[in-house]
């Protein structure tokens, strides 16, 4: 069951919807993605797409976010160009997602019907990563 939240962060998708109206280009950057730092601070990014299987909107945002100072994101959304709206995150965005930020929000949904729920509420059966890994003794 998705455990959706009461807030919507509307800012956040306008900050997105704005980068990608006026910053993707061609077929190289087609969505844009926004999020909210702990801290109040919005982060935007673009996809880098390759055939090789460049880096989706959500994971140059870590990285963007990282070079800024803001370690903890509350709130992320990605937007497609050409007016496409709210698009969820893919499947390695989710899990990539989940690994850094457990309690992150995350906003998804049609024009009138976007909402907002947990990132941990999008990947059913989680496979948490850190429970993997072999100590290294």
């Amino acid at each position: 069951m998705t455990t959706q939240t009461d807030h919507v962060d509307n800012e956040l998708i306008r900050a997105a919807a704005h980068v990608a109206r006026t910053r993707c280009r061609g077929d190289n950057h087609t969505m844009a993605a926004a999020a909210r730092a702990q801290d109040g601070r919005i982060v935007t990014a673009v996809n880098a797409y390759h055939f090789t299987g460049g880096p989706c909107a959500e994971l140059v945002l870590i990285g963007a976010a990282a070079a800024q100072g803001a370690y903890e994101l509350d709130t992320i959304v990605a937007v497609g160009d050409r007016d496409r709206g709210v698009v969820p995150p893919c499947g390695r965005c989710r899990q990539v997602l989940f690994d850094y930020f457990p309690d992150l929000k995350v906003i998804v949904g049609e024009s009138d019907r976007v909402r907002t729920v947990l990132i941990a509420d999008l990947l059913p059966g989680t496979y948490v990563w850190a429970d993997h890994q072999l100590d290294a003794e």
